[in-house]
């Protein structure tokens, strides 16, 4: 006897993440999404991974060998959460804050707590979900600040720790 559906995400609504904004393509052609399913997978060589709904409108932006960038909300960014979780088209998203390149050429959010610019160097298929490898190739992270999570169906602000 197996769990249903609705059952596994009610209990996973209580595993609390990071907000993340995941974007790919170009500043003059992005693409990007609000994820909570992003994971440190190993420190060497630094890799992290992204799941990303099948069915997403931007699921075929992201592919092998193309960049992504994994931007880490910070407490007071709730708002750009909300603006990638949207309908909102794709330019209209990236009105939200300000955005440069590092390594890869993929948008990096300025404002953001933490980014890490991948390259996408392998993709699984499970269930209803891609899982995204990405091999990360620089990071930049910004002034010490609180960061956003979501737990319980509802975001949290967390304080930037102390001596930071």
């Amino acid at each position: 006897m197996g769990i249903d559906a609705l059952t596994f995400r009610n209990a996973m609504a209580r595993l609390g993440a990071a907000v993340n904004v995941v974007t790919t393509g170009t500043l003059e052609d992005p693409a990007g999404f609000t994820a909570s399913a992003v994971c440190s997978v190993t420190d060497t060589p630094p890799t992290v991974l992204v799941c990303l709904n099948r069915n997403s409108r931007v699921r075929d932006r992201f592919r092998v060998d193309a960049a992504m960038c994994i931007n880490v909300l910070a407490a007071d960014q709730q708002d750009i959460s909300g603006v990638f979780a949207s309908p909102l088209e794709q330019a209209e998203r990236f009105r939200s804050g300000h955005w440069d390149t590092l390594t890869t050429g993929a948008p990096v959010l300025n404002e953001a707590v933490l980014s890490l610019d991948c390259r996408i160097e392998r993709i699984v298929e499970v269930g209803t979900h891609s899982v995204m490898f990405g091999a990360v190739e620089s990071l930049r992270n910004s002034s010490p600040r609180g960061g956003l999570v979501y737990f319980n169906r509802s975001y949290h602000m967390l304080p930037h720790a102390p001596g930071e």
